[in-house]
């Protein structure tokens, strides 16, 4: 097991944010998966917004994972947003097709 967490809690106005720490590999994609989709599909919050400030790195599953989780905010009327990442790992957003818009506050190198 690589370590990595995920923090999830509920800010005052309604958004629930996920925060993974540490390295997103294959030890951890069932936990990210299940946590998104319980997150999209039962909680249903307004907003969702999954903050990668503490992300050092993820496998291509995981990207995977984050990519879809915007087309399943979006079919279930859930804003999902990606925060804090990386040039490197915003680039790899990118690349997996996730909307610009989607990326806020980026990290920005140094």
């Amino acid at each position: 097991m690589s370590g990595a967490t995920l923090d999830v809690q509920t800010s005052p106005d309604g958004t629930l944010v996920i925060h993974p720490h540490g390295v997103l590999d294959a030890d951890n994609t069932v936990q990210l998966r299940r946590t998104i989709v319980h997150a999209v599909r039962r909680v249903r919050p307004l907003r969702l917004v999954i903050n990668l400030s503490d992300l050092q790195d993820l496998d291509a599953i995981n990207l995977g994972a984050l990519a879809a989780a915007c087309d399943l905010g979006d079919d279930h009327q859930v804003k999902v947003f990606l925060d804090y990442c990386s040039p490197m790992i915003a680039q790899r957003l990118a690349a997996a097709g996730v909307p610009s818009h989607r990326l806020r506050q980026h990290v920005r190198a140094a």
